[in-house]
């Protein structure tokens, strides 16, 4: 080829520096590569289209391939040290602080308010008369006038219920004779309620000082006349310790209530020699008090018998004379 061609001569330095860019692209790493080949197929884009032959053609389009695939690489490899960035940073939390401390923290916090609040609003109902007696209320009395109870309970209206000691006022009331038990309780917000069950007389006995009431546990607890008709309680020594008091009053509380209104009296000179006296002048022998709700019934039945003495001290063999 002479000197004169200069279309040869472009040709064959185009394909010098096509070589030149081959052999740069296999030394350098994958960017480096990339900028080449982007440099090469810009240069060659260059040259007029009617100047490039078809190897140069063959390895321009090789290098762009190469090109364009190593981009494609990248971003891929981009996109996915994204992802592990991404997941590794919403890990960091869970990792730092367990979802169970934070719900035991929350649940320590809410325990705390709540105890906060009621010791709060404890104080307030202890120390202040936002509810404080306004009202006694006595329910259960017949026989103890409800002034007596007032007083013996010794609670001051105004005083908040929360200092009162239900226990204490309901043992002072106890204490009244004719009380047999009592309940007080606090109605809020300022009621103070007591009630009290009398003692119900069950026998009776004369004292010089007057007839004496006991009820069914053997306690004295009045001195007045018997309210109706009482059997006279006739033993040596009456009252809630003496054996043959709670024997004699054992049988008193069995009996059958139409049996129990016939009694007129009721002797125990021992436990084992109980007899009871009718107010038509029968006479019921009972011993002791061995097998007394059999006694009961049987001397229901025998009652209907005519006779003048009943004698259940064997309820398998009772007898009527």
């Amino acid at each position: 080829m002479t000197p004169e061609d200069p279309v040869g001569d472009g040709a064959a330095r185009d394909i010098e520096e096509t070589e030149h860019v081959e052999n740069t692209e296999a030394g350098q790493n994958t960017e480096a590569g990339r900028a080449t080949g982007d440099a090469a197929a810009g240069a060659e884009s260059e040259e007029p289209a009617e100047a490039e032959g078809p190897r140069r053609r063959a390895r321009r389009e090789r290098a762009e391939r190469r090109a364009a695939q190593a981009r494609a690489e990248a971003i891929e490899q981009a996109r996915r040290d994204a992802k592990r960035r991404l997941r590794a940073g919403s890990a960091e939390p869970q990792q730092g602080v367990p979802r169970g401390a934070i719900r035991g923290l929350k649940m320590v916090l809410a325990t705390f308010l709540a105890v906060v609040l009621v010791v709060g609003l404890g104080l307030i109902l202890y120390f202040t008369p936002v509810m404080s007696v306004r009202d006694i209320e006595v329910t259960g009395i017949a026989a103890v006038p409800r002034e007596e109870v007032i007083d013996v309970a010794k609670v001051r209206l105004g005083t908040p219920l929360l200092q009162i000691d239900t226990g204490s006022v309901a043992e002072r009331v106890a204490a009244i004779r004719r009380v047999a038990s009592t309940r007080v309780q606090r109605q809020y917000p300022s009621v103070l309620s007591i009630t009290v069950v009398e003692r119900v007389a069950v026998v009776f006995k004369d004292f010089p000082d007057g007839p004496h009431l006991f009820d069914r546990d053997g306690v004295d607890f009045a001195t007045a006349p018997p309210p109706g008709p009482l059997p006279v309680f006739d033993v040596e020594n009456p009252g809630p310790t003496d054996p043959a008091s709670r024997a004699a009053l054992q049988v008193m509380t069995a009996l059958a209530p139409e049996v129990a209104g016939q009694v007129s009296r009721v002797a125990a000179p021992s436990v084992a020699s109980i007899t009871l006296t009718l107010a038509d002048g029968r006479v019921v022998v009972w011993g002791s008090t061995d097998r007394t709700a059999e006694k009961a019934q049987k001397l229901a039945a025998l009652l209907t018998q005519p006779g003048h003495t009943y004698d259940v001290s064997s309820p398998d063999l009772p007898t009527v004379r």
